[in-house]
């Protein structure tokens, strides 16, 4: 039995996530920023649940939900990133709030829990620590630069942090979901300020993300197996696309990346200023 620490559980891949965890009998601390929310899970639940506050916008809530989850259970030994916020406007179009907003939960919130966990996983040279970012961490697409912005940062980090970790028995692994029928699209926030220039780039996002709620392909409870299931098999990978419009994506990202480099190649190395 391993003990998963959570974050942003009310809903979508962190319910499903609770919920097929409990289902295996898995302890499981169950956090989101308002308690209520958490009430769903105690009907389901034995004596392996806890659920509390947390804001991960907050130093002291994180502090105070990890000393809370060591002092119950002695240990975490899986961590879940998984609270996030999206932001739809193009990249002109947003004040210094609404991507200071974002950043705060989806970049600095993951590192804030995972800085407070990290303690406890490398006194027991042992841990999983899985970051929800997107297929968006990997491709950008217009109007959502700057939820791509926070999911390149994750990744950046995370590909840091995995190399820092690895020697001291703890694993990162980056979850890369396409889109799956989660409420994520209704807690959408849009730009105040609206640009008719990019009608056609933005606005048409937009327009798609807006009527997208409920017809994604992608079931989140499946994408919750999945992303348990790989963390169980002791050898995750650090990259786990979760979809095929994820796989599709990111090969022909990796494809124009490729024809690019090779394309440019001549006067990449010419760079350096030496004669070969």
């Amino acid at each position: 039995m391993k003990t998963w620490f959570i974050t942003g559980c009310s809903s979508g891949f962190g319910r499903e996530l609770v919920l097929n965890l409990l289902a295996r009998g898995e302890r499981v601390i169950a956090t989101a920023r308002r308690a209520e929310t958490l009430q769903q899970f105690h009907a389901v639940a034995r004596d392996n649940l806890l659920t509390l506050p947390l804001d991960v916008t907050d130093n002291t809530s994180v502090e105070q939900a990890v000393a809370h989850a060591i002092d119950t259970w002695d240990c975490i030994d899986v961590l879940i990133n998984n609270a996030g916020v999206g932001l739809r406007s193009a990249v002109e179009e947003a004040d210094d709030h609404e991507i200071q907003k974002i950043f705060q939960v989806n970049f600095f919130g993951a590192h804030r829990v995972t800085r407070a966990v990290l303690p406890h996983m490398r006194r027991e040279r042992n841990g999983d620590i899985v970051m929800i970012s997107s297929i968006g961490g990997r491709v950008s697409r217009p109007g959502s630069g700057f939820y791509s912005a926070t999911k390149f940062a994750l990744e950046g980090m995370s590909d840091a942090l995995r190399k820092e970790v690895l020697p001291l028995g703890i694993r990162v692994m980056l979850a890369e979901p396409s889109a799956f029928r989660t409420d994520f699209e209704l807690g959408l926030t849009e730009s105040r300020n609206i640009i008719d220039d990019y009608t056609a780039t933005a606005g048409q996002r937009r327009r798609a993300i807006s009527n997208i709620h409920g017809t994604q392909p992608g079931d989140p409870a499946a994408a919750a197996e999945t992303i348990i299931n790989t963390v169980l098999c002791g050898d995750p990978p650090f990259r786990l696309l979760l979809g095929k419009s994820a796989v599709e994506r990111a090969e022909q990202e990796l494809q124009e990346q490729l024809a690019e480099l090779d394309k440019w190649r001549l006067v990449s190395v010419a760079a350096d200023g030496t004669a070969d």
